[in-house]
């Protein structure tokens, strides 16, 4: 049984609940591939098996494949893009233009045959058409072999060779990765240094290089007895392999792609999640960050058993830990991160890029059409693992909303709805994939409630787990926690730039009542928190829904008491509340007490009151 069919057995009573929610069609593939490594011309060679399944009701007359390695070229459209944009990335800028011939990246297949038919291929750059010559009808599958070679560029972004941390090889986006197709056709986009999106699939690689590395991989390593190094024989005795070149074959089921690192000096150790994965880390010795290094497992069993308890379980029975790549990079069941760190940093970008497990990893939405789907979640997540990890005072994700704030401020703010591609600065797909995400999801807690919130996501996990969610599935698993209309909050935070400023307009008394007028300043649209604060010390929480809402956060969805108040009409630009206490009575009023929206302007968010005297802006 599969890591997909056992995850789905267990979730079973919670996604018959929401049954219909993510139920499309994809594809299906089993890739198996035998590559051998030259690691003194750096050049590998190999072939692929790769059974594909149509499960769409389209007949396929061509394939794509990525050949990522290609965009290590001069010329190529990731060195012309890396180039002219208006913010280059400084680790690329114009280094993939002063390549060497020897240091540059290069994937080709050479050939490729079908139902015992030579195929017609057509190299696209980073891109590989293949023109069929037998089509593949509605739920058929069919066999291809495939034979490629390429050479490990200098790396310079993700993949790669001789790393700035001395890291021997990244072998990410290496070989010819199959395209995915949805009911939006063929997703071959270009490879110009953003995100990825994959078919789900299992994987059975064999991989060959020098003896003298040690190699992590994706997946779980099948002859561990005849290899050792750290990896658990299972209690048998071990038999090395004989000869100067070894052979480590790795098993992947349910994954959407590859990756593997290799290196001569990696120190292998490994920590055991209870009723959870088991985790590797690879490391080279370099005492400055030794001990960093051995006290990192305990606190990644912390993020596994929190992710795992709040988040949702994760599936597989492995997740590795990495140096190797530029900064941190996930992959399936694996993640590439940087060495020479603190503790404090190298346990954040390790929670960082182990948490896209569940985003990433088993959710798997197309990262070109909606990176915040991956990033802003996997930062939201990563909050709250970190408050836990290093608890300290305030709001973990403040730091998502001055980001957005240094953005919405800026002439550079677009749409969430563009592609990651297409962005005109990497500024603003930055702080919209990461911090606009982690803050879209985190500003629906003033909306349906911070409890809500949790148990929206754990929906989401249990229905759309293996399917590449998209947008509607994240909002359709909101408005069943809640109850609540959230279409309007969707469209406004992905498809416009309008931006969110509630204040308070008046405050007046009147036969011993107090009348405050709410105006809303900005043009984005959301329900209203609002604390008075009396002289006795007291305070109290109102909450003003929204009418597009048709409802409002329930009671218990926040860890404190509020009373609802009858919703404010969309249409409306301000809004009266009568409160049963006298002026004088009363020291404070503010709106968004716990600073938990996107509101850009806070100078008119809180009134405090002397005695008797009201108060009303212009």
């Amino acid at each position: 049984m599969s890591v997909k069919s056992i995850f789905v057995t267990a979730a079973l009573p919670a996604a018959l609940s929401l049954s219909a929610q993510c139920d499309r069609w994809q594809q299906r593939i089993r890739c198996s591939m035998d590559v051998e490594l030259d690691v003194r011309t750096h050049r590998f060679s190999g072939e692929q098996e790769l059974r594909y399944t149509n499960n769409s009701p389209d007949t396929l007359r061509e394939l794509y494949f990525h050949l990522y390695f290609n965009a290590f070229r001069p010329g190529s459209e990731m060195d012309v893009r890396s180039r002219t944009i208006a913010d280059p990335d400084e680790r690329i800028g114009g280094r993939i233009a002063e390549l060497k011939p020897e240091e540059q990246g290069e994937l080709q297949v050479t050939r490729l045959t079908g139902q015992g038919r030579e195929q017609t291929l057509e190299h696209l750059g980073t891109v590989l058409r293949v023109r069929l010559e037998k089509p593949i009808l509605p739920g058929r599958t069919s066999t291809f072999e495939l034979e490629f070679e390429g050479q490990v560029p200098v790396q310079i972004r993700r993949s790669g060779r001789d790393n700035a941390d001395g890291i021997a090889y990244s072998m990410t986006q290496w070989y010819p990765k199959v395209a995915a197709y949805d009911d939006r056709g063929w997703h071959a986009d270009p490879y110009v240094a953003r995100e990825f999106y994959g078919e789900w699939g299992d994987y059975d690689v064999r991989i060959t290089l020098d003896s003298s590395f040690t190699v992590a991989a994706t997946g779980v390593l099948q002859n561990a007895v005849t290899i050792g190094r750290g990896y658990d024989t299972g209690g048998k005795a071990l038999k090395k392999q004989s000869g100067e070149r070894w052979t480590w074959h790795f098993l992947a089921e349910d994954v959407h792609d590859f990756a593997w690192a290799a290196d001569p000096d990696y120190v292998h150790t490994t920590a055991q999640v209870p009723d959870g994965p088991l985790l590797h880390f690879f490391h080279q010795p370099d005492g400055a960050t030794d001990e960093a290094w051995a006290q990192l497992p305990a606190y990644m069993v912390r993020s596994f058993q929190y992710m795992s308890a709040h988040f949702g379980r994760y599936p597989w029975p492995q997740f590795s830990f990495v140096q190797g790549g530029d900064g941190g990079m996930e992959y399936p069941m694996l993640t590439l991160i940087t060495g020479g760190r603190r503790l404090g940093s190298l346990v954040g970008v390790s929670v960082h890029e182990s948490v896209h497990s569940w985003y990433y990893g088993v959710l798997a939405s197309n990262e070109g059409q909606y990176p915040w789907m991956d990033e802003g979640m996997t930062e939201y997540a990563s909050s709250k693992v970190m408050q836990q990890l290093f608890p300290r005072e305030g709001d973990p994700h403040a730091g998502a909303f001055r980001s957005y704030e240094a953005l919405a401020r800026s002439d550079r703010h677009e749409p969430m709805s563009l592609h990651a591609d297409h962005f005109s600065t990497n500024f603003a797909y930055g702080v919209t994939a990461y911090s606009k995400g982690e803050l879209m999801v985190h500003q629906l807690a003033p909306v349906i409630g911070e409890r809500t919130v949790m148990d929206g996501l754990r929906r989401y996990w249990n229905a759309c787990a293996f399917e590449h969610p998209r947008p509607v599935d994240l909002e359709r698993s909101m408005e069943k926690a809640s109850g609540l209309e959230l279409d309007w909050y969707y469209d406004e935070w992905m498809n416009t730039v309008r931006e969110l400023d509630y204040g308070i307009a008046a405050v007046m008394g009147r036969e011993g009542a107090t009348r405050i007028i709410l105006r809303r300043e900005g043009e984005m649209l959301m329900p209203v928190d609002l604390a008075v604060e009396l002289r006795s010390g007291e305070v109290q929480r109102w909450h003003v829904p929204l009418s597009l809402t048709l409802g409002a956060k329930a009671p218990g969805s926040e860890e404190f008491d509020f009373t609802v108040l009858p919703a404010w009409q969309w249409t409306d630009p301000e809004y009266a509340i009568q409160l049963p206490f006298a002026l004088g009575d009363i020291v404070r009023v503010e709106v968004d007490p716990d600073a938990r929206t996107a509101d850009l302007d806070r100078s008119n968010n809180a009134v405090v009151l002397d005695g008797a005297s009201g108060f009303a802006r212009p």
